[in-house]
């Protein structure tokens, strides 16, 4: 532990003063992210939205996320995450607090994006705040443990949710999340110690530095569109598509989004888990996050296909790859200069949840091209041409990594450049951490 800011702390103190209380923000962001998926039966019939409505406004979370990133990563800088999330916590419960009293589609969207800018920090604020007390040998595993919990808030998002729901409607659900919020904003200010923090600036100069990179670009050509289909269709429409074309209740979709939601822990423990052990044999990073997107690809094609004995299956299938998308920030940690990677980090975050917003909305039109029946349900010709398009979009990235990977290869049919990248890319994974952490940088929000 730095000596200015763990000296005298026990790792007891440090989990209860400072991971436990980021934690829980992260906790609750995760879930308010995705809890708009088992709640669009009460969001229907008591406000009657379309496709096209909910869609647009389960995703202004998304967007009003992506907007605040950056402007929340210089003020972590200046002023610590300890103010900064008290600030963003009760911005975010009042927007919470707002949803719960809407009572139209501009009232809803206005206090989803709300809440959208409030959560923006959570994750980062939570990284930087840990990297602080915790040595950097032990980053990378509490960087794991943050996900975790992320994937836990997720997953209450699904079934405990809708057993809530026995006990109060979606507008008192919303009213104790509003309270949960702010008591966490609370405790982050109580609680958390205040390092010494330095003020700091980022310079357009440098953000445009990134998108100019090369080895960023390369990266999200590939993984930008399935992260951001995986975010986008998983926080509202597979729940959508497995009552709508599986004709499933609503009980049963809740049971399903909880195995999806339990399959993004596991997925992505023993996405990282592979991509070590592939980097130790000098695969590199790219090239394990390619096959895992052509899987996924492959996946959304199966649910284009709508087998209705399949449904089930393909949902969890969905999410458990879509974890392949999150190798994303450890690639661009690894491949662009090491001055450019907390920025690059940044940046991502805001790409990933523009993309989501795109997405989310984007899905919604589609499916409002075809008239939904007296249950507000779509047919599923409309799935499929939303899923089929999203996975044809995608091909143009798998394509572009193969074919790059071809021009590449010697004149007698070896992979030479790739396999000295390969080499490379071993020994930067065995001798240098993936998280920028280890420099003091933040973390992008997950």
């Amino acid at each position: 532990m730095p000596a200015d800011a763990g000296a005298g702390r026990s790792p007891l103190a440090i989990f209860c003063l400072v991971f436990l209380p980021f934690a829980l923000g992260h906790y609750l962001s995760c879930l308010l992210r995705g809890v708009n998926a088992v709640l669009t039966a009460e969001l229907l019939a008591s406000v009657h939205l379309n496709a096209t409505q909910l869609g647009l406004l389960t995703s202004a979370f998304f967007l009003a996320f992506a907007v605040v990133q950056l402007p929340v990563g210089m003020a972590l800088d200046r002023h610590g995450p300890r103010k900064v999330q008290l600030v963003l916590m009760s911005v975010a419960a009042l927007g919470v607090w707002l949803f719960s009293r809407g009572q139209g589609f501009a009232d809803l969207m206005c206090a989803r994006a709300v809440m959208g800018a409030g959560l923006g920090g959570c994750f980062m604020a939570a990284v930087k705040a840990i990297s602080g007390v915790v040595a950097p040998a032990r980053l990378p595993s509490v960087h794991g443990y943050l996900i975790a919990v992320g994937g836990l808030g997720a997953a209450s998002a699904t079934m405990p949710v809708k057993l809530a729901l026995d006990y109060t409607d979606w507008r008192g659900l919303f009213l104790w999340l509003a309270l949960a919020v702010l008591a966490v904003g609370l405790l982050i200010r109580m609680l958390s110690p205040a390092p010494p923090v330095a003020p700091a600036k980022v310079q357009k100069t440098g953000i445009l530095d990134v998108y100019r990179d090369p080895a960023f670009r390369r990266t999200i050509s590939l993984l930008l569109l399935p992260h951001s289909v995986f975010f986008g269709v998983q926080g509202l429409w597979v729940g959508r598509w497995l009552g709508d074309v599986g004709g499933m209740p609503d009980h049963a979709v809740a049971y399903l989004l909880y195995l999806g939601m339990a399959a993004v822990i596991f997925g992505a423990i023993g996405m990282g888990m592979l991509t070590e052990w592939a980097g130790r044999r000098g695969i590199a990073p790219m090239q394990v996050a390619a096959c895992g997107v052509a899987l996924f690809v492959l996946v959304q094609f199966g649910m284009a296909a709508n087998p209705r004995p399949g449904l089930p299956l393909l949902s969890v299938l969905f999410t458990l790859l879509g974890t392949v998308a999150g190798l994303e920030y450890a690639i661009v940690a690894q491949s662009v200069p090491a001055g450019l990677t907390g920025r690059a980090a940044t940046c991502l975050n805001l790409l990933i949840f523009t993309g989501a917003f795109m997405v989310q909305a984007g899905f919604g039109l589609v499916l409002g091209c075809w008239p939904a029946n007296v249950h507000h349900q779509y047919p599923a010709q409309a799935y499929q041409a939303a899923f089929g398009l999203l996975a044809a979009l995608q091909l143009p990235g798998l394509a572009m990594f193969f074919i790059g990977r071809h021009r590449r290869a010697g004149p007698s049919g070896k992979m030479v450049a790739c396999t000295a990248a390969m080499i490379n890319s071993k020994e930067e994974y065995e001798t240098r951490s993936l998280w920028s952490s280890r420099q003091g940088k933040t973390g992008p929000d997950r």
